[in-house]
């Protein structure tokens, strides 16, 4: 195993899911839209109700679709590189164009499936759908959905899943990143015998992944949806 980078641990090896990624969004046509984007990085987020540019996310360095919040997440990160430190931070993912039907209500339920496939990146720590878990801090009347007509509610707390099945409502959900440990702080460890020593890691390494992890994340959605869409296709049949 090299020490450098390139193992298992590092974030090339998803080269081949956002590969096979592409040809899943194949699979899935044009009617579907998978856009992903950083929402939130090193403590900056993108305030609520904001109107944001999905059509040219990556036209952003950041990768989040709102100018002035992308220009405050850049002079975070030029600080955390001066201080030879890492940041966390959250990828937004919404899916449109999900009919309604996608899913098992008990064994393979579509939320769950995401969620695997999200948590199998490196440095995800956690994942939410639609209001996620402000929803335990709510009630039933705040965060139950009104429907108005047939896969389509007036608000979206569920973020388009609900029992497993997708609703038609457009799918949405919260992949929450860990800092990058390499860091050129010094910090304080064990060897092999257990005894403590200072590591001081060399070499170039990234404050941060999320913008980069932006691809990798729609790439594991398309997967997944894919499979859904095939089952779908012989259950119809």
């Amino acid at each position: 195993r090299d020490h450098r980078g390139g193992g298992r641990s590092s974030a090339r090896e998803t080269v081949a899911r956002v590969a096979a990624g592409a040809l899943a969004q194949q699979i899935l046509g044009d009617s579907i839209s998978i856009k992903a984007y950083v929402s939130g990085m090193a403590g900056v987020g993108i305030p609520e109700g904001t109107a944001l540019d999905l059509n040219h996310i990556d036209a952003y360095v950041t990768r989040c679709p709102h100018p002035e919040t992308s220009q405050h997440m850049e002079k975070a990160l030029s600080a955390l590189r001066e201080q030879g430190d890492s940041a966390g931070g959250v990828i937004t993912v919404q899916v449109d164009g999900v009919p309604a039907g996608w899913g098992e209500p008990v064994f393979d339920k579509l939320q769950a499936r995401l969620a695997y496939a999200v948590m199998g990146i490196n440095a995800v720590k956690g994942v939410e759908f639609g209001a996620g878990f402000a929803a335990a801090e709510g009630k039933g009347s705040d965060m139950n959905d009104a429907w108005i007509a047939p896969g389509q509610s007036k608000t979206n707390h569920h973020g388009g899943i609900l029992g497993g099945i997708s609703t038609g409502m457009p799918i949405v959900m919260r992949v929450a990143f860990k800092p990058v440990s390499s860091i050129s702080q010094t910090q304080p460890t064990i060897n092999r015998q257990g005894e403590p020593v200072n590591l001081e890691i060399e070499g170039r390494h990234d404050p941060v992944v999320l913008p980069r992890a932006v691809p990798i994340v729609e790439a594991m959605v398309a997967l997944t949806l894919a499979d859904f869409k095939l089952q779908q296709r012989i259950q119809s049949q």
